[in-house]
């Protein structure tokens, strides 16, 4: 059975399949904020859809992070550590991209258990 939450005009924020709960990307409101200020709302935007989906943080199994500026790789990953304890960690790709979209840095998708 797929269970689907937060409709949007375009997709479902996220959908849940077999236990897994697969969230689409989210990118930060203020796209003035470097990348580790970006990460940082992303992940806040995380805790909360996870919280209203009956999920948290530690139950993370997997991200994507697309990041449209690599020199600012290291201020986003300061800002997922600070989010995320060393035993939560989920598996993790970072991948570079051309363009996300105007001033936006960083987009996460992520999946986790129920």
């Amino acid at each position: 059975m797929i269970k689907r939450y937060v409709q949007t005009k375009i997709n479902h924020r996220v959908v849940e399949a077999a236990g897994i709960l697969h969230f689409g990307g989210l990118i930060a409101d203020d796209l003035s904020l470097d990348m580790k200020g970006q990460t940082a709302q992303v992940c806040q935007k995380i805790d909360k859809l996870l919280e209203e989906v009956g999920s948290s943080k530690e139950q993370l199994i997997t991200a994507m992070i697309y990041i449209a500026d690599f020199s600012q790789k290291d201020g986003m990953n300061e800002a997922w550590l600070e989010w995320l304890p060393a035993e939560h960690l989920p598996t993790r790709a970072t991948i570079g991209v051309a363009e996300l979209g105007k001033d936006v840095l960083i987009e996460v998708v992520v999946s986790a258990a129920r």
